[in-house]
Order: C-alpha cells, then sequence, then structure tokens
C-alpha cells in the first residue's frame, strides 16, 4: 500500500469481536510506523468506578490510556448520534444516568448523558495532552442512523468546544462530506477526510473529493483508509484514494486551476504533510 505511518484505533478489536493484529506486528507486516487511536466509549465501558465516582475515574482512565498516544476517537454518531448539546451535562445528571447503567448491568454504553459527558471529558483530556479528536460522521455499519451522522449536527459542539483549541477530526462523512467541509471552512479547530469513503465510491472518488474540496481548506483535509483486518482494505484505499486525487488534480491542471507545482504541493499536504502537522508524527 506504500503507507509510511499508520494510526490504528485498537478499539476496533472490541467492535469487531475478534482479536486483530498488536500494533507492533502490524507495523511488521505493513512495513510502517504504527501509532494508536485511543477509542472513548471502549475505554469509558471499561471503568468499573461507581457512581459517584464515575465520572472522575473515566477522565483518569481516558488520560491514561492516551498517553503515548496520538488522538482520541469517538463513536458517538453509532451510539445515539451527533446532535451533541453546547452545555456539559450537570454533574448530578451524570451521576444519576451512571447508576442507572450500573444497575442494568453495564455493556453497551449509549445514555445520551453519560455519552455527552465522555465527549466533554474527551475534550478535557485532549486539551491536556495536546492530542485531536476524531469523531466518526456519516456512513458506516448497519447500526448507525445515517441522519444522525451528519457532522453538521456537531455545530453547536464544535463552537462551544472551539476556545479549548483541540482539533476535532470529522472521519468519513459520505454522503455528508460538503457538510463536513464547510464545517473545516468555518471553524479553525475542524479537519476532516474522506476515510472509507474512497474504497466504497470507486471510480466515483475524484468527483466526491472534488466536492469536498470545493470548501475545506487545503490545510485541513487529510488521507485515511478506515483499514481494519484483511490486508487487502489497506491497499484498496490507499491505492483508490491515490488514483482519485491525482484524476482531480490532472483535471485542475488541464482547466488551468492550478499549476504542476500546485498540484504536487496540496498531494504532499493531504496524502501525509497535513497529518504529520495535525498529529505531531
Amino acid at each position: 500500500a506504500g503507507l509510511d505511518v499508520c494510526l490504528v484505533d485498537t478499539g476496533l478489536t472490541t467492535a469487531a469481536g475478534r482479536e486483530l493484529l498488536p500494533l507492533g506486528e502490524l507495523a511488521e507486516a505493513a512495513g510502517a510506523s504504527v501509532r494508536e487511536v485511543v477509542r472513548l466509549e471502549s475505554v469509558a465501558e471499561a471503568v468499573s468506578a461507581g457512581a459517584a465516582d464515575w465520572p472522575r475515574a473515566v477522565g483518569e482512565a481516558l488520560a491514561a490510556a492516551a498517553t503515548g498516544a496520538v488522538a482520541v476517537k469517538s463513536v458517538l454518531a453509532y451510539r445515539h448520534g451527533l446532535a451533541a448539546p453546547a452545555e456539559r451535562p450537570a454533574r448530578a445528571a451524570v451521576v444519576a444516568a451512571a447508576d442507572a447503567r450500573l444497575r442494568g448491568g453495564r455493556g453497551r454504553l449509549a445514555d445520551p448523558v453519560l455519552l455527552h459527558h465522555l465527549l466533554w471529558t474527551a475534550v478535557d483530556v485532549c486539551a491536556e495532552l495536546r492530542l485531536p479528536l476524531q469523531l466518526h460522521t456519516g456512513f458506516g455499519d448497519p447500526d448507525l442512523t445515517l441522519h444522525h451522522a451528519d457532522p453538521s449536527l456537531l455545530t453547536d459542539f464544535v463552537r462551544s468546544a472551539e476556545p479549548s483549541g483541540v482539533p476535532l477530526v470529522l472521519l468519513h462523512g459520505y454522503p455528508y462530506h460538503r457538510q463536513a467541509a464547510w464545517l473545516a471552512q468555518a471553524f479553525p479547530t475542524v479537519y476532516t477526510d474522506l476515510g472509507l469513503t474512497a474504497s466504497y465510491t470507486g471510480p466515483r472518488v475524484a468527483a466526491v473529493l472534488g466536492e469536498m474540496l470545493e470548501l475545506a481548506p487545503f490545510g485541513k483535509v487529510l488521507f485515511s483508509t478506515d483499514a481494519y483486518g484483511l490486508p487487502e482494505l489497506f491497499l484498496v484505499g490507499a491505492a483508490q484514494f491515490r488514483h482519485g486525487l491525482g484524476a482531480l488534480l490532472a483535471d485542475w491542471r488541464a482547466d488551468g486551476a492550478c499549476s504542476a507545482a500546485d498540484a504536487q504541493r496540496l498531494a504532499r499536504l493531504i496524502a501525509a504533510d497535513n497529518a504529520r502537522r495535525l498529529y505531531a508524527i
């Protein structure tokens, strides 16, 4: 696949329902360096503290897990949808929700009060550790309700979180990639990528990339594949993205919209340099 650095969501092992390669073995198999992305909800689900201590324990667990990682990731879109409120939940409401969850047998975390508390906890931890916070947006597995994954639903949260300075990375986006692009254009802390979109849209990937770049600043669009498990997913994701970006930039050059030097610079930014800067890798 010709990858230099792989950023891996280690919560995928739990989500996939089976063990995936440890990071060291993945690095050897991929011929690339590998860095960890910590999944927020997986960390919280492993916390066994009582209800009154749960908010503090979750923050401590996330800080410990994220130390040495390059980012924290939330799958709020799957659990409740992206309509996160601008205000933090009240502590009393969080404790009551934690108590109800403990009495109900824990399991998959889906209570909106706890999920929104987690999101703000992630902002606090990421601000302290100077890490980006990734959020799944757009399409994905069948347990997601698509219209609840529209990234524009995050607008109030993005506006409220902006003073923290934490970069918010909107992953995937499709078919709401234009909304993600607008957020990246409108808010200084927001970045975006197409992720697994490239592998699914096939020969249309150049067009979809072009739609994202209508508004998204060139310095805030990232390459990713969302690949895990099968090695072919890494190869296809990278190949599709390279082909699509190359075709798009060739069209821009032919139309006189950019020079050859501009095209090379844009390709470097999107393929690597933006991620290196954002994730400090």
